[in-house]
Formats: C-alpha cells, sequence, structure tokens
C-alpha cells in the first residue's frame, strides 16, 4: 500500500471506531500527515504500554494508538479515535472559529483546521512551552491556526463557535461559556484523579478519569450532557480541592449522568446541583431555567 492508502485506511478506522459523522473530519484524517507532527523515528507507540517501531516508515504511526513525545516526561501525541469522538461532537462547519485548549504538537488542531477550511480559525493554547514551539513549527503552514505557549485558562481565546478542552479539570471556566456564540459548542472533561487499571505506574502520575460533557450555548442558557467516559491527563490548572471531592460524589452516585444544564443564575444550592459553584453551576434542571 502507498502512504496516502495507509492513510485512507487509517481514517476509515477512526470512522469506524468513533462512529464519525462528519465527512469532512474522515477527510482530514486521511489527509493530515502524522508522521510530520510526531518527530522522526523510529516512534514509541501503544496504549497502556509503548512498542518501538522497528523503523522510521511513517506508516507505522497510522494505527489508532498514542505515539510518544517525549517518554520520559509521560507525553504522547494521544489516541486519535478518542480525539476523534469528541471532534465529531462539536459538529463543526466550515467557517467556524474554534479555541483548543491543550494543543501538544498540533496534529489535531491540522485536523480542526481542514474541518473547518480556510475561512475558519482554530485558536491554540499549549502550556509546555517546548510542545507550542514544535506546533508553532508544525502549523507554520496553516495560516487560519495561531499557537499560543500559555496557559489556556489565564488566556482569552475571543468569541468561539467551538471549544475543545484536551485537559482534564474539576469545573468549567466562566470565560469558556462567556466566549461561546450563540449556538457554540463546548466539549470538556471533569475529571477526578485515579489509576487506570493495566496502566505502567510510572505513566500514572497526573491522569484523570471522568465524564467528557458536551455544553452548548442557545441564547442565555447552556444546555448540557455528559457524552462519555474518559481517562486522560489534568490540566495545569482549573482544578481545586473542593470541586474534586464534590465531583468524585456526583460520580460515584451517578448524578452527573442526570446533567442537563450549566446554570449562571443566582441560586442556593438545592437537589439538583451537581456541583454548584457561583456562575457555574451543573445541575440536573433543564436548560431553559436560565434568564
Amino acid at each position: 500500500m502507498t502512504l496516502e492508502e495507509v492513510r485512507r485506511f487509517f481514517a476509515e478506522e477512526i470512522q469506524y471506531f468513533a462512529n464519525v459523522k462528519s465527512p469532512d473530519l474522515v477527510a482530514a484524517f486521511a489527509k493530515v500527515p502524522r508522521e510530520m507532527f510526531v518527530g522522526p523515528g523510529p516512534w514509541k507507540v501503544g496504549l497502556t504500554r509503548f512498542l518501538e517501531t522497528p523503523d522510521a516508515d511513517p506508516r507505522h504511526v497510522y494505527h489508532n494508538l498514542p505515539v510518544s513525545l517525549d517518554e520520559s516526561r509521560n507525553l504522547n501525541n494521544g489516541q486519535p479515535g478518542s480525539l476523534a469522538i469528541w471532534i465529531d461532537a462539536l459538529e463543526l462547519k466550515t467557517g467556524e472559529r474554534v479555541f483548543h485548549l491543550g494543543g501538544g504538537v498540533g496534529y489535531y488542531d491540522a485536523i480542526l483546521a481542514e474541518v473547518v477550511g480556510r475561512t475558519g480559525a482554530v485558536v491554540v493554547a499549549e502550556v509546555d512551552a517546548d510542545l507550542a514551539a514544535r506546533a508553532q513549527r508544525n502549523l507554520a503552514n496553516y495560516a487560519n491556526v495561531t499557537v499560543h505557549a500559555i496557559d489556556g485558562t489565564e488566556f482569552d481565546p475571543g468569541d468561539c463557535d467551538a471549544i475543545l478542552i484536551n485537559a482534564g479539570c474539576t469545573e468549567i471556566h466562566s470565560c469558556w461559556l462567556d466566549r461561546l456564540r450563540d449556538g457554540g459548542r463546548l466539549m470538556i472533561p471533569l475529571t477526578i484523579k485515579t489509576e487506570i487499571p493495566g496502566m505502567a505506574p510510572e505513566r500514572q502520575t497526573n491522569l484523570g478519569a471522568g465524564m467528557m460533557v458536551k455544553v452548548t450555548r442557545r441564547g442565555s442558557a447552556f444546555p448540557a450532557a455528559v457524552h462519555s467516559s474518559i481517562a486522560i491527563f489534568s490540566c495545569t490548572t482549573m482544578r481545586d480541592a473542593e470541586s474534586e471531592a464534590d465531583l468524585r460524589k456526583a460520580l460515584a452516585t451517578r448524578l452527573i449522568a442526570r446533567l442537563q444544564s450549566v446554570r449562571r443564575d443566582a441560586h442556593q444550592p438545592d437537589e439538583t446541583c451537581v456541583l454548584h459553584r457561583n456562575n457555574v453551576c451543573l445541575s440536573t434542571a433543564a436548560g431553559e431555567v436560565n434568564p
């Protein structure tokens, strides 16, 4: 098989694994050269444990598996199928503006850029300066992508049609809700610290598990729902002990599964509150409660 055929097969595997509905997203996975983003081979590829490829043939990186970026720091390129699930859920359209927190070396930002097209825009925040610099080089040919070496929780991305948070948080940043345009979508992993069975102990550092939540803006209301379970590395900020304790309880009792909205109106905590915080309350009440 030619490399182009391998990429097409890879994209189809991602399509079936992730039940991707967007043909533009499938086409993006078939087009973007993953080997150009993950550094020179041989590569270390795997899920719970990494195996080094026998050589630098780029065909080795076209599997639905993470590729190690820096084993000493436990950094990898992520599992394409998982990212495809979340990106597909954003229901991106040509010309839309997307904010991606945790862009890494830029591979998935290239995917996003292909989906929204030249008339769209992708704004990336990456807290790791080395990864951000690599992403800037890797994405130099994408005029519609801007990479910022910054903590994404301290960055104002401007008005967005979609926001993808690619790091575990214990709550939702009010800024991200403020910046969603009407009809805008937010995908965010709400996680607690945990250990993943079968994963090597040295890879458990800063790892969390929980639920990926989708929030949509409808005027002043924010209907929300749990999308899927998730294991992901934690955000460097946007985490605190009190929120994590409340989130742990909501996960243990499955209360979070009844999530229907993010309330932003002033109210006292009640039985509908999944995770109550001022101005951002995850709630089992219907989204139209917002004024």
